[in-house]
């Protein structure tokens, strides 16, 4: 085994009461990229990046989004006992959207790379676990004048046993708008499921009756939480991961964008009330997350961290996002640390961290 210095350091600043108060530190483990393109398995050969992710039986699940030599997007699965090493990775996709011909035609003549390296399929996926299901929620792409959100569910039972008895998938947004980055609570509020998604260039919120959306039934934008006028976050911004339920707020892990540069995507952290997610207690000011390593900028596209799943362990928060449009990375912190750093409105010192390992086979 060879042993790594860890690199850190400590940052304390001072709170609106006076007290001192340490700063979160992000820990991106020396093992990241934790999955990695298979070459050997043309249907994941190119990318394998956007992972949700689940915490089930004391396991992380990722669903990641893999790309290969058909250009045809479809989930793979890999599990982890400690949420870095994945000890258990699937050969084959466990989800993927069945086309017609006509579609499949379409695709020929698609222009290549026009959606994230591919050019149709199920893209960028969230997972969520309520009522004892995993709910998934995706983008199913057939070119940019058909770019929707879907959703599909599975039971726990045979999510854990890997019966793969996906639910027919439903397309949830409206006909004709580019609609993405699908985030469902984990619990209702009110009453009520709540669900993110995004239409250039913000975040929007759903309350609806049922995740059994009948024929015809669309999401409606209800409400709206915009980028800023100014900062990292002023063009445009995105739910990552569904939200976690802390004391102090919803925590909603989001990416964005800014007009200085565009292609370049840094994460950041929000909380909402508790009841009214549609309303913004704190956000931070700047990138918690930002793509300044080797496999955030080698790859399909340089300068992309882009989260989607996010789980907490032993009062960790593990963030689980696609660097550079090919890899999946995690990056962690104390849940705690994390939820403060967003109330003082300030730039969490989140610095990378090394951590002691030896790297699994991905």
């Amino acid at each position: 085994m060879i042993f790594l210095k860890k690199l850190f350091r400590k940052f304390s600043s001072k709170s609106k009461s006076g007290k001192a108060r340490n700063k979160a530190v992000l820990e991106k483990t020396n093992l990241n990229p934790v999955v990695a393109p298979i070459p050997a398995h043309e249907w994941e050969s190119w990318q394998t990046f956007n992972p949700a992710a689940v915490y089930l039986d004391d396991r992380v699940h990722l669903l990641y989004r893999a790309l290969g030599e058909d250009g045809q997007s479809s989930l793979g699965y890999a599990s982890s006992i400690d949420g870095i090493n994945f000890d258990i990775r699937l050969d084959y996709p466990i989800f993927k959207l069945n086309h017609t011909p006509e579609q499949l035609e379409k695709y020929e003549d698609a222009p290549r790379n026009s959606s994230g390296g591919g050019w149709g399929g199920c893209e960028d996926p969230r997972t969520t676990f309520i009522d004892n299901r995993v709910y998934l929620s995706f983008v199913a792409f057939q070119g940019w004048d058909n770019c929707r959100i879907a959703i599909s569910s599975i039971s726990r039972e045979d999510f854990l046993n890997k019966n793969w008895n996906w639910k027919k998938p439903k397309t949830i947004s409206q006909p004709g708008v580019i609609d993405k980055s699908p985030a469902i609570f984990p619990e209702k509020i009110r009453g009520k499921y709540v669900i993110m998604h995004r239409v250039f260039p913000d975040i929007l919120v759903d309350y609806v009756d049922s995740l059994d959306f009948k024929e015809g039934e669309y999401l409606k934008g209800e409400y709206k939480i915009s980028p800023t006028k100014k900062g990292w976050d002023s063009r445009k911004v995105g739910a990552g991961a569904p939200p976690i339920k802390t004391d102090k707020g919803w925590l909603l892990i989001y990416y964005a964008t800014d007009d200085a540069d565009a292609s370049k995507y840094n994460a950041g952290a929000m909380l909402l009330d508790l009841e009214h997610p549609e309303k913004v207690i704190a956000r931070t000011k700047e990138p918690m997350l930002e793509p300044n390593d080797w496999y955030e900028n080698q790859g399909h596209k340089a300068g992309i961290v882009y989260p989607c799943g996010a789980i907490v362990k032993d009062g960790e928060l593990f963030i689980y996002y696609g660097a550079a449009d090919t890899v999946v990375a995690v990056a962690k912190a104390p849940l705690d640390d994390v939820v403060n750093a967003v109330l003082d409105s300030k730039k969490p010192n989140f610095v990378k961290k090394l951590i002691n390992g030896l790297r699994s086979k991905i």
